[in-house]
């Protein structure tokens, strides 16, 4: 096997590049998908493979059950950040409790009781590094729910696994949310985008086909994903 060339290929410089200025912006780091708009490149196993590379090469850490678990050690221009903060440095950041309020599923909608997400009791929680949740939003904005369903595996999202939710009303375009659908008592945790008067509920599986929405306004937008924590085997 042909070995990797020592030193950054634009690949990797544009990669840092964009976790730097992304940081900075704001506060937090991006997901996988994030990377892969930004980038360019359109398979998140490739930005994977990628990100592997530059955690070998000491550039970043990575926590392998969080989504936007990438921590920045030397940007591109291969300059040590002062502030970057090692692994175990993260662990002795403050610990919150977000309240895991119910499911949500990722594949077809599915019909909920229309009290919401309200499944678990008030004590139901997860615990979560401070660090590793946006800094500019209050823990009173963030719930958690549990999905159920393989349409997001592109994104990282499986079966199993927790989503952090920051509490929105609206959304941008290609942001991850939990949607319900007034109409049908119906939600879904889809990619979100308002196109040409309708609405994309966009899965990340190529198996799965969109679902549009002609009405938008039967299309209520409970929470974005802000967090996943993966359930390893």
């Amino acid at each position: 096997m042909a070995r990797r060339k020592s030193g950054l290929s634009p690949r990797h410089k544009k990669i840092l590049t964009f976790l730097e200025s992304y940081q900075l912006e704001k506060g937090y780091p991006p997901s996988i998908r994030e990377i892969c708009d930004y980038t360019e490149i359109s398979s998140t196993s490739v930005v994977n493979y990628y990100l592997n590379q530059l955690a070998e090469m000491g550039y970043i850490e990575r926590s392998s059950n969080v989504s936007r678990g990438i921590n920045l050690i030397k940007n591109a221009k291969g300059i040590r950040l002062q502030a970057a903060k090692s692994a175990a440095e993260r662990l002795l950041e403050p610990v919150i409790n977000i309240p895991l309020v119910g499911n949500i599923v990722a594949g077809e909608p599915m019909p909920v009781p229309p009290s919401d997400f309200s499944y678990y009791d008030p004590d139901s929680g997860v615990e979560i590094a401070r660090g590793l949740l946006p800094e500019n939003d209050g823990t009173e904005q963030l719930y958690a729910l549990r999905v159920f369903g393989d349409s997001m595996i592109d994104a990282m999202v499986n079966d199993g696994d927790i989503v952090v939710m920051k509490k929105v009303d609206q959304a941008r375009n290609g942001e991850m949310v939990a949607v319900w659908l007034s109409d049908r008592d119906e939600t879904t945790l889809k990619y979100f985008y308002l196109e040409n008067g309708k609405v994309r509920l966009q899965p990340a599986n190529p198996l799965m086909k969109p679902i549009i929405i002609e009405d938008p306004s039967i299309v209520e937008i409970q929470g974005k994903v802000v967090l996943v924590i993966r359930q390893l085997a």
